[in-house]
């Protein structure tokens, strides 16, 4: 394996000029997924080399179940450095495993209590207004997905406004982005490296989605000023940081220079010949030999282990 093994762990800075710059060339619906692919198959390579070298560390443990040949040097010498790599990868395994459960764990919890809370309110329809003097205003997921908006923030929107917040968090629902949220969150706690990404995504997320409620307002001007106006009262939701919330502080500014001008250019892939276009090539190239490197290193072992697995 040698030091193919380590590259999937500094490769995802490769990753790092296109999360500032995809955000500001491309259109917000491609943004957010080339940052959510690109941030899975990065973390997805690092897990896999954190699994190859604790094989390697916990085969030299004693009492450990694997077969004897695996702790033999040949074995050993696959891996530079091993008896420093295999036990830090096993302690950092163990980490990657409690910050993602945590993860999963505050995603949901938080789902089913406001659920549970939307049980109390009766009515239908998509959208949940609740009786709360602080304003704040989400997209639930769930089947089905519904709009949680507070009576605060309604009162403080004139009623033309309110379509553009319901159009907006129709949005999220419609395109799934606590999915690409989680799993960009979950790529961070597999490799920090990567949480650059998750802030990124958040804002192409949020853009994507005000310019869903542009179109369907068909008035840029009244969108950019609800999600200003939002943003001035809006107060965080306890416990529902996994999801987008309507205004928050932060990339509002840009949110609403954005939506006062010109619709973003839909395109699959910048120019090349562009500081977007460059970035994404790079991330594309980092991606890539990251998951190169990390196969290789897999069947290396393979055959490494094969081979000395006693028949």
């Amino acid at each position: 394996m040698g030091v193919f093994v380590y590259l999937p762990l500094v490769l995802p800075l490769t990753a790092l000029p296109i999360a500032r710059l995809a955000e500001q060339h491309l259109h917000p619906r491609r943004a957010a997924r080339l940052l959510t692919t690109v941030a899975v198959i990065l973390a997805s390579c690092s897990l896999l080399c954190l699994g190859l070298l604790v094989v390697v560390g916990t085969a030299q443990l004693p009492g450990n179940p694997l077969p004897d040949g695996w702790s033999d040097d040949e074995v050993r010498e696959a891996v530079p450095h091993d008896a420093f790599a295999g036990k830090a990868s096993i302690l950092a395994l163990v980490v990657v495993t409690a910050a993602c459960g945590f993860t999963v764990h505050r995603h949901f919890r938080f789902r089913a209590r406001a659920h549970r809370a939307l049980r109390g309110l009766g009515g239908g329809g998509d959208v949940a207004v609740l009786p709360d003097a602080i304003p704040y205003a989400y997209a639930l997921p769930g089947s089905p997905g519904r709009v949680m908006v507070s009576t605060a923030m309604l009162a403080s929107l004139e009623p033309a406004e309110h379509r553009a917040l319901f159009a907006h968090e129709r949005a999220h629902l419609t395109g799934r982005h606590h999915r690409l949220l989680l799993a960009t969150r979950l790529a961070g706690c597999v490799n920090p490296l990567l949480w650059p990404l998750l802030g990124a995504l958040v804002y192409s997320t949020e853009r994507w989605a005000d310019e869903e409620a542009a179109r369907v307002t068909g008035d840029r001007r009244l969108t950019a000023r609800a999600v200003g106006k939002a943003a001035l009262v809006a107060r965080p939701v306890p416990g529902g940081a996994a999801f987008a919330a309507f205004a928050t502080v932060g990339p509002v500014p840009r949110r609403v220079a954005a939506l006062l001008g010109p619709v973003p250019p839909d395109r699959s892939w910048p120019p090349a010949l562009t500081p977007a276009g460059a970035a994404a090539l790079v991330a594309a190239a980092g991606t890539t030999v990251s998951a190169l490197s990390a196969l290789n290193a897999a069947v290396a072992l393979f055959l490494v282990l094969e081979a000395a697995t006693p028949l």
